[in-house]
């Protein structure tokens, strides 16, 4: 019986078999191995323990993806994903965010998975990874320079900035209402729209932002809270957009 389930198993060509928690491999499967040319590999850990590890491997490699041109940093925990046109000074920003103790995942090009429902991963494509462009300069390596410290090689992307240009006639949003958002792979995340103009710091609001975006993800939102206090709660119902924030770039 055990001969004919084995027989089955190897005549069906799997990628390869594994034998868990160090056992030894049966010396009949090891024959109908090499009869069927099927790899069979062997580990210490646990066969639950084991899945557990090959399932999150392959729920990242096997994502659905997408590349963006932008910069992906970690700000405070949070995964930032700047976008704007050619010269807007995303890079410039995420060099002074390094230099603040903050970690560049991504400059130029970068790879987005969607590894569940809810997550989007973002990573540099291997070839480009910890370098960035600086326009007067040239190509840095961010690692070299600023030490293994100032560079992650994945991140989760938790709220994106869109850098554009300052429109006087343009409304900005100024209380945080509104609540924005952009569809990456069918996941809908926050998005800031931040006008660039001499003189500003972006790299302090792109702080501002992701901290503030944590705030809201554990249930705190200060601009409610504001009218809250001036007993407008119920005056203003914020709304919900979603930007098409991919048509240019």
């Amino acid at each position: 019986m055990q001969a004919r389930r084995l027989e089955s198993l190897c005549s069906m060509q799997p990628v390869a078999i594994i034998v868990t928690r160090g056992n030894d491999c049966p010396p009949k499967l090891l024959e109908l191995v090499q009869a069927h040319e099927v790899p069979i590999l062997r580990t210490r850990g646990s066969t639950s323990d084991s899945m557990a590890s090959l399932i999150s491997y392959l729920s990242v490699e096997l994502a659905e993806r997408v590349t963006r041109h932008g910069v992906l940093v970690e700000v405070y925990g949070q995964g930032v994903l700047i976008l704007g046109a050619s010269g807007a000074g995303k890079s410039e920003t995420a060099v002074e965010l390094i230099k603040r103790g903050h970690r560049l995942v991504a400059d130029d090009a970068v790879e987005i998975r969607k590894v569940s429902d809810k997550t989007l991963v973002g990573s540099a494509p291997d070839n480009i990874r910890h370098f960035i462009e600086l326009r007067g300069i040239g190509i840095i390596n961010a690692r070299r320079i600023f030490g293994m410290g100032a560079v992650k090689l994945t991140e989760k992307i938790n709220i994106v900035i869109q850098l554009e240009p300052w429109d006087n006639e343009k409304v900005y949003d100024r209380l945080g209402l509104d609540e924005e958002t952009v569809d990456i792979l069918g996941i809908k995340i926050p998005v800031n729209v931040v006008p660039i103009k001499p003189g500003r710091n972006l790299s302090i609001v792109i702080e501002a932002a992701a901290m503030n975006n944590r705030q809201k993800m554990m249930g705190y939102n200060a601009a409610r809270e504001l009218l809250h206090q001036l007993g407008m709660q119920d005056e203003v119902v914020p709304e919900q957009r979603e930007l098409d924030v991919w048509q240019e770039y």
